[in-house]
């Protein structure tokens, strides 16, 4: 679950809203407005999602007539604005940028409209090239609810020049106990170089984006399949006292605010000689102008009890129910997230900005291949074993692998993660951090239990 934004495109796309790349500017192409032959699409800032805004007006309106009117937010904001809109069913908005996190939620709601009818009729968009654990993260009740714009797993990236220097060799499916081996023997490799970089900044989407995949693999869970919380369980506690321990004797400086954004910037600058993480990081890491482009190996999420433990994350597009414009919709949906519209960008932006991650087509691209040979098959093989119905070693009462499935995640994993993040800190310990965690967890728990069968 990345907060994946350039650092060079960060501060200016958080500055607030981008409308109109079709023609429209200001709020009179917002919503409501651009008349009959247009959509409001609401989408989360990401750089992908700027390419998409200079494209469109040539390659989507000019050929089909419709004009696309877009809302621009931070991830944040935009999940606070798309929980209003689509709740509220006012129909303001046609499209937005849903992951895999909210698509279940919101099908449950009847707040998106399903698209196997558009499906039906559209055979050149070839829903059988989109990989399965995506279309299947994307389904609810036998239903598709989202087309990918992009999809991403996580997996280990390692400076393979400093290992070699060390006589080290990175296993190809590597444990948490040998990754923590080598990130204490590269420690200090070179001059202000940490082991690792994990992330220790707080949030549901920062610390526990990978911190919950540990979970998985130790052993542990959130709850279990009759919702009994686990916070506090021995698979949970061994998890995250590893973690803290291994990013607080081998992790980067300045740990407990280190999100994303940060610990990419310090594989980049050589302040880390590891890091787990999206497999979406890969395309800044070997970028043209990356100082360790051809340096950095890639292999599989580490493990303990499971076979595997990459997380599985999309933003996709879903209509809202209430759309008066559901065909026009379904035509900017199937451009968007079509096989085209990849070739498209590879061929006017560059194949290292192609929103990938979500079509096998994508992986026999010689063009594509070309540019990302070093990390394509680590992120496609990643994917293709991410299952969010068996994350871990036991039944879960609702489906996510870095995350639980159900509206009240985001509220119980950013407070835990406040208490994790002040552990990683050495402010409090593991044990007080997941006893006040067991407590915010059994409440929610027990809100489950107390609700009659569905």
């Amino acid at each position: 679950m990345r907060r994946h934004v350039r650092p060079a495109l960060a501060v200016a796309m958080a500055t607030g809203l981008v409308i109109g790349a079709s023609g429209c500017a200001g709020w009179g192409g917002g919503p409501g407005g651009g008349g009959p032959n247009s959509i409001n699409v609401l989408m989360v800032n990401n750089p992908q999602m700027v390419d998409l805004q200079q494209l469109t007006a040539k390659n989507f309106t000019a050929v089909t007539g419709i004009n696309v009117n877009f809302t621009v937010l931070p991830e944040n904001d935009v999940r606070d604005k798309i929980s209003q809109e689509f709740s509220s069913q006012a129909g303001q908005y046609d499209v937005a940028t849903l992951s895999n996190f909210e698509i279940p939620i919101y099908a449950k709601s009847k707040w998106i409209a399903p698209l196997d009818g558009y499906l039906a009729a559209d055979s050149a968009f070839n829903q059988s090239d989109v990989l399965p654990p995506i279309t299947a993260a994307l389904s609810a009740n036998g239903k598709l609810y989202g087309e990918p714009f992009y999809g991403e797993s996580s997996f280990l990236m390692y400076r393979k020049d400093v290992l070699a220097a060390k006589g080290i060799e990175m296993p190809a499916n590597p444990t948490w106990q040998q990754v923590a081996d080598v990130a204490a023997k590269v420690d200090g490799a070179q001059p202000g170089m940490a082991g690792i970089c994990l992330r220790g900044q707080p949030g549901w989407g920062q610390v526990f984006a990978p911190l919950t995949t540990v979970v998985n693999t130790f052993g542990g869970t959130w709850f279990t399949k009759d919702w009994q919380a686990e916070v506090d369980s021995q698979g949970f506690r061994n998890a995250v006292q590893f973690y803290v321990d291994l990013v607080r004797r081998h992790g980067e400086t300045g740990a407990p605010q280190a999100g994303f954004t940060e610990c990419l910037n310090n594989l980049i600058q050589g302040h880390a000689a590891m890091w787990y993480d999206a497999t979406s990081a890969a395309g800044s890491l070997e970028a043209a102008d990356s100082p360790v482009r051809g340096k950095i190996g890639y292999v599989a999420a580490p493990v303990v009890k499971t076979a595997s433990s990459g997380w599985l994350y999309a933003w996709s597009w879903s209509i809202q129910q209430a759309s008066t414009k559901q065909d026009d919709a379904w035509k900017f949906i199937s451009w968007a997230s079509g096989k085209k519209y990849e070739e498209l960008v590879g061929s006017q932006l560059g194949w290292s900005r192609v929103p990938a991650g979500k079509r096998a087509s994508t992986y026999t691209n010689p063009a594509y291949l070309k540019e990302s040979s070093a990390f394509a098959q680590p992120t496609l093989n990643a994917i293709l074993r991410a299952d969010p119905n068996n994350a871990g070693v036991q039944p879960r009462p609702a489906p996510g692998i870095q995350f639980v499935d159900i509206p009240e995640f985001p509220d119980l994993g950013t407070q835990v993660s406040q208490e994790v993040s002040s552990a990683i800190a050495g402010k409090t310990s593991v044990d007080a951090a997941l006893k006040r965690g067991q407590q915010l967890a059994a409440d929610v728990a027990a809100s489950y239990r107390q609700r009659p069968p569905q």
